[in-house]
């Protein structure tokens, strides 16, 4: 029998996850392979933990440290690193998921999230570019990814409401530039309001690349607030096709205002993290789905 106030023993598995067991070389890892493997099971178990609190509206550190076989320890720094990435906020014994705050990250906690997925995306979606004509480009930290990698040897007339994505295209010698007007919100970065939406009702343009906070076949897309959800309504109105980059962190994510039913996406592009039942769903919708 164990002495009393000898610490219990851990699995592999939990070992990896940040618990106790048997050393990496005991099982059959050298140094690199054992960080990276820790590494790859942390991000699963917090996409995990986001999920669940998205689903019931809260986590419990308790609950979470015997569901996945770690320490509370362990779960208290996956929340810390949910919370530094913008989609959680701790609470006492736990956390809850922001959008049941009615909290939207900035964007600087935004464009630290899933940042490969997003470099993915963005490259995928260069194919849905016309050879010529116009397009516009949302604000959000994906859409910001595609401004950035637009190709030098085509002339389009790129049509924004974020004064650093104007920014950033304005010395494009093959680009013109259309900054939409209106108040600037200190969040997004995103112009809002009449000045915005005056302007959009007298374009038709090609195509529109929106970004979202939440995606589902049920609300459709939707974020936290109710004057940037008209500008990205007016966005789609005004464009012939819709293409919405979003990775898989936001399905299932319904947030205070919807913007678009999923039918008026012509096409979605993500990553793919998004599990083939959704994919299935939504293409069901008429929506073509690229995952790259």
């Amino acid at each position: 029998m164990m002495p009393s106030g000898s610490p219990a023993k851990r699995s592999p598995g939990a070992e990896a996850a940040g618990g106790f067991g048997p050393a990496p070389a005991r099982l059959g890892y050298h140094a690199s392979e054992w960080k990276e493997r820790q590494a790859v099971y942390a991000e699963e178990r917090q996409q995990a933990i986001l999920t669940k609190a998205r689903a019931a509206g809260r986590v419990d550190v308790v609950a979470l440290a015997e569901e996945f076989d770690v320490t509370t320890e362990t779960v208290r720094r996956d929340l810390t690193a949910l919370e530094r990435a913008g989609m959680v906020r701790r609470v006492h014994g736990g956390a809850i998921p922001v959008e049941r705050l009615g909290f939207e990250p900035a964007l600087t906690a935004k464009d630290a999230a899933m940042t490969a997925e997003k470099e993915r995306i963005a490259k995928a979606a260069l194919a849905l570019l016309p050879d010529g004509g116009s397009v516009i480009i949302d604000a959000g930290s994906t859409t910001r990814r595609l401004v950035e990698c637009l190709p030098a040897d085509r002339e389009l007339t790129v049509v924004v409401n974020s004064p650093p994505l104007a920014g950033v295209l304005a010395v494009r010698a093959n680009l013109t530039v259309l900054m939409l007007g209106g108040r600037v919100r200190p969040r997004t970065l995103a112009t809002v309001d009449d000045w915005a939406l005056a302007s959009l009702a007298r374009l038709s343009v090609d195509v529109a690349f929106m970004a979202t906070n939440g995606v589902s076949t049920r609300w459709g897309l939707t974020t936290p607030d109710v004057v940037e959800a008209s500008v990205k309504r007016a966005m789609i109105a005004a464009s012939r096709r819709v293409v919405l980059l979003a990775d898989h962190t936001k399905f299932g994510n319904d947030c205070l205002a919807r913007f678009a039913e999923i039918t008026d996406v012509d096409v979605l592009v993500t990553d793919s993290g998004l599990d083939e039942d959704t994919a299935a769903d939504i293409e069901q919708a008429g929506v073509r789905v690229v995952r790259s």
